[in-house]
């Protein structure tokens, strides 16, 4: 195996790690949360840093065998995530001084999608084959999704959270 060959690996057992984090965390906090929508979009979130993970799998096996990415395997659709599709129920903000467990699992959760994308990214950054830089955006453009939809729906609560908790200066 050659050096960028080994280079990918280590960067795909690393990514493998962070997928299972992320599987492990998101069905914990389906589990946790009390709220109907949550609980479906935490799963949904678990199911994709699964499926993500078993597609790292795939690839990091392609490597050890050929020593390079397999371009054929596919990621598949991803979960549409937007401002008219949010984590929470309406009724969660009605509750917001009792979300604390839903907001920390908004900042865990942001910050597991951000230590995926620093690693993507600079996964793609180290290389000079263009089609491996592809592969690690792609990778970066899917957990930008969860992080982005993660932080919408923090900064819709995140108000309210402060006031009725005491944080706000007002």
């Amino acid at each position: 195996m050659d050096d960028t060959a080994r280079h990918i690996v280590d960067g795909l057992r690393k990514a493998i790690q962070g997928e299972s984090d992320g599987y492990f965390f998101y069905l914990s906090a389906s589990g946790q949360t009390t709220d109907p929508k949550g609980k479906e979009v935490f799963a949904t979130l678990a199911n994709e840093e699964k499926k993500h993970r078993e597609y790292l799998e795939k690839q990091y096996k392609s490597v050890i065998d050929t020593g390079a990415i397999d371009f054929n395997i596919r990621l598949g659709p991803r979960m549409s995530f937007d401002e008219m599709n949010p984590i929470f129920t309406p009724q969660l903000k009605e509750r917001v001084r009792e979300a604390n467990f839903e907001m920390s699992a908004l900042s865990i959760g942001m910050q597991l999608e951000m230590n995926a994308i620093n690693l993507y990214r600079s996964m793609s950054d180290e290389t000079d084959d263009p089609r491996v830089k592809d592969f690690f955006l792609e990778l970066v453009d899917w957990e930008k999704g969860h992080y982005e939809a993660l932080q919408r729906q923090q900064e819709i609560l995140k108000e309210d959270y402060w006031s009725e908790a005491g944080f706000a200066p007002f």
